[in-house]
């Protein structure tokens, strides 16, 4: 069986990306278990390797993902060769680096040359241009691989929690406004769709957050629990989702209760993704569910003030692949249970020749 081929993006060359891609990949085991391929340059990567010493990491230049070996780190060239990185300061020119290796890998993995994405950080700020006017990964993969009518969810997970968002990178002048009862039950619906499929949870238990401090006190402190959340969650209940709420962050987070539940639902951003990082040590990642394609990243941002240092963990990056790989997997054994299901048949007594379906 051919292994898995990962394509993985430098990200911002100015960044911690080539740090943690290349730390991940000293591990002999990766290019045992899947086929790493890497957008950026080759220089950029030898420049890194040596500067961080990181000397027994090996990669094979290839034009094309469709010429990667397995059993080896491959890299595909995607800038310009006489760019150079100039660790901890944002530039135009790595913004434009890091466009370039997301586009190309983007059209890789539609194209089939490779089977999951995995990218590094980028600055959202200098990656801005005509071709990305998007706040973050989330909402240009979006744009570029989801079906029609589909939505891509934010999921920051480990091995401890799962956290999905109602909103993700919006102003916070701007949230309360974007919280609709339609849309906590999409929500609510892609989440409990993305538990089952991409992690193999059969019967997902759901937390939602509330909005507003102490969960409104009763429209004390706001009408959103009683206006929006609590009839989203009770209309997706209605639905067969086992959705429970809505949940002071505070107490949530700070009484552990985040363990009793398969998911938790946050209102925006912050409100989930402060206590995720902040207890979820180096092994959190980024997953975007709602795609026909799987993505993850690590959950961290550039780091430019430790940039070029040798002090970045590679853990989130290598827990970014391995759930890449993962889920991928996960899709494949749900599908294929769910494509055949085995028609449920029994013969009428007396009458052999007569097969009644009762699927």
């Amino acid at each position: 069986m051919n292994k898995l081929k990962v394509g993985i993006t430098h990200g911002d060359i100015n960044g911690v990306g080539y740090e943690v891609i290349l730390k991940a990949l000293e591990d002999e085991r990766m290019a045992e278990l899947c086929t790493p391929i890497v957008y950026g340059s080759a220089k950029i990567a030898s420049a890194y390797r040596k500067q961080l010493e990181i000397e027994n990491v090996v990669l094979n230049r290839i034009d094309d993902a469709s010429e990667a070996r397995e059993g080896e780190n491959n890299i595909v060239n995607v800038v310009p060769e006489d760019l150079r990185s100039a660790p901890g300061e944002s530039s135009a020119e790595a913004g434009q680096a890091a466009l370039a290796a997301l586009e190309r890998a983007v059209e890789d993995l539609r194209a089939g040359k490779i089977d999951v994405l995995v990218t590094a950080p980028i600055n959202k700020n200098n990656v801005q241009s005509d071709e990305f006017h998007f706040p973050g990964h989330t909402e240009y993969l979006q744009d570029r691989l989801a079906d029609p009518g589909a939505h891509a969810l934010m999921i920051l997970c480990n091995d401890r929690m799962r956290v999905a968002l109602m909103t993700t990178h919006l102003p916070v002048k701007d949230i309360a406004g974007a919280i609709t009862r339609e849309g906590v039950v999409a929500r609510i619906e892609e989440f409990n769709a993305s538990l089952r499929r991409d992690f193999g949870v059969r019967t997902p238990r759901i937390a939602v957050l509330s909005l507003n401090p102490h969960a409104g006190d009763g429209g004390l402190l706001g009408s959103e629990e009683q206006e929006i959340i609590i009839p989203a969650i009770e209309e997706a209940r209605q639905r067969g989702i086992l959705a429970f709420g809505p949940y002071a962050a505070d107490g949530f987070f700070g009484a552990g209760r985040f363990v009793k539940f398969d998911g938790i639902l946050a209102m925006y951003h912050d409100q989930g993704l402060a206590p995720f990082k902040a207890l979820s040590m180096d092994n959190g990642i980024n997953f975007t569910a709602g795609l026909p394609y799987v993505r993850t990243s690590p959950d961290h941002g550039t780091g430019y003030d430790i940039a070029g240092r040798g002090e970045a963990s590679p853990d989130s990056m290598r827990s970014a692949i391995y759930t890449a790989i993962d889920i991928y997997r996960n899709r494949a054994a749900h599908d294929a249970a769910h494509r055949n299901p085995l028609r449920r048949q029994y013969h009428d007594k007396g009458n052999d020749n007569v097969v009644l379906d009762l699927s």
